[in-house]
């Protein structure tokens, strides 16, 4: 539980605004902010919707009028159309620690997690035909639950829910794959991706993890660690855009035997051969399933722009310098007892946001957006904001703790 004072010095709220103003000076990406389409409200919902990059409009308008309009068809080689998933995969994994040539963009984040999670069971039980239970992370978001529930009635296995926490105990020799979230999006919490992986691998199992509250945020490494198969949204920290195509990554050795359960058109060995029977394309190819939503893509495409010099390290930093800032504010700003942490304070087990509960968040929440600090309410009693350090900053850290103060004070 959160300890404020019970009352704030105006000394305390003027070395608090001396401070984040010292620590936007020496902010090594704060001229990142100047990339992003930005106004005077404090945006803490980049873990939901990142903000509009400024090269985007234009690049839209490039595709739509010149491309679409003028080149028609002939975009599709002349101006790149038709390898914009690999492409785009390319620019994207660098931020979470894979090499060039695994991850393709396309479809949403709810199909890849059943491409892969199928593929991936689908490789276990090809080597042993008694691995027929998948795990899946019982905290995860929804969707995730639901694919997973699919997944195993239709390769006919057996499903667990279990913990994060669980799952060194849980997977077994019956396991075939194990389906994980990399950060609660309920809490913010960090899971130990690299032990889990490892745990799973020890289980000869295969780990399919879900990127869509770390990806952008903090480093992943997902060659590093032997990740298996990962999906990712890029609508969040990657501000690709409301509905922005998502991500795959299957690892450089899995790619050959990868079994889509989606096998399409544009994932075939020859796509324009229009053959009767699917042969698979070589590599992270095989993740593509129909035509791609050029629009969305090549939007997305301009938004990583921003990344351009910027170390997914460095935002990491800047990621918990900003939690750490806001958790303090909120201890020295918000009346006692009405609101409690739930994300942990420990910078291992924590993502690139904040959960405060409190009560009347339901009523809290939409009092702090009329008042230009914009988070989110989850169900039934969470404040969430969320920190996309390459555009927010420590004086919007300390103006939202002290916004959320005044509104729980009833100012």
């Amino acid at each position: 539980m959160l300890q404020p004072r019970a009352e704030l010095s105006g000394s305390k709220q003027a070395e608090l605004g001396a401070r984040a103003e010292k620590l936007d000076g020496a902010d090594e990406l704060a001229h990142k902010r100047a990339e992003f389409v930005l106004d005077d409200v404090v945006y803490l919902d980049g873990n939901s919707l990142g903000a509009l990059p400024a090269a985007v409009p234009g690049r839209v308008e490039d595709v739509v009028r010149r491309q679409w309009g003028e080149l028609r068809i002939r975009s599709w080689t002349e101006s790149g159309w038709w390898t914009a998933p690999e492409r785009i995969g390319d620019r994207i994994a660098p931020l979470v620690g894979a090499a060039a040539g695994q991850i393709v963009v396309g479809d949403s984040t709810s199909v890849n997690v059943f491409k892969a999670l199928v593929g991936a069971q689908r490789r276990a039980e090809l080597a042993d035909p008694d691995r027929t239970e998948i795990l899946v992370d019982a905290t995860t978001f929804p969707t995730d639950g639901y694919i997973a529930h699919s997944a195993a009635r239709m390769t006919e296995c057996t499903l667990r829910a279990v913990t994060p926490a669980e799952v060194p105990e849980a997977v077994g020799e019956r396991t075939a794959a194990v389906l994980l979230n990399h950060v609660d999006y309920r809490t913010g919490r960090l899971h130990d991706l690299p032990g889990l992986t490892a745990a799973v691998h020890e289980a000869g199992a295969y780990a399919v993890w879900d990127l869509c509250h770390s990806a952008g945020a903090l480093p992943v490494g997902l060659d590093e660690h032997g990740v298996d198969y990962a999906v990712g949204c890029t609508y969040k920290y990657l501000n690709g855009g409301p509905g922005s195509p998502a991500f795959l990554y299957v690892r450089r050795e899995l790619q050959d035997s990868f079994d889509s359960p989606l096998p399409g058109w544009n994932s075939h060995a020859e796509p324009f051969g229009m053959r009767t029977q699917y042969e698979p394309a070589a590599g992270a190819l095989r993740g593509r399933v129909g035509t791609p939503d050029i629009l969305s893509m090549l939007a997305l495409e301009a938004a990583l722009e921003v990344w351009d010099g910027v170390p997914i390290e460095a935002v990491r930093a800047k990621s918990l310098a900003l939690t750490d800032f806001f958790l303090e504010c909120v201890t020295e700003y918000v009346p006692e007892g009405r609101v409690e942490c739930v994300t942990p304070r420990e910078h291992s087990e924590r993502g690139s946001q904040i959960a405060l509960r409190c009560d009347d968040a339901a009523e809290v929440m939409p009092r702090l957006i009329e008042r230009g600090v914009v988070g989110d309410f989850r169900h039934p009693d969470v404040l969430r904001f969320g920190f996309t350090p390459l555009y927010v900053g420590f004086a919007d850290v300390e103006r939202a703790a002290r916004v959320l103060a005044e509104v729980l004070a009833g100012e």
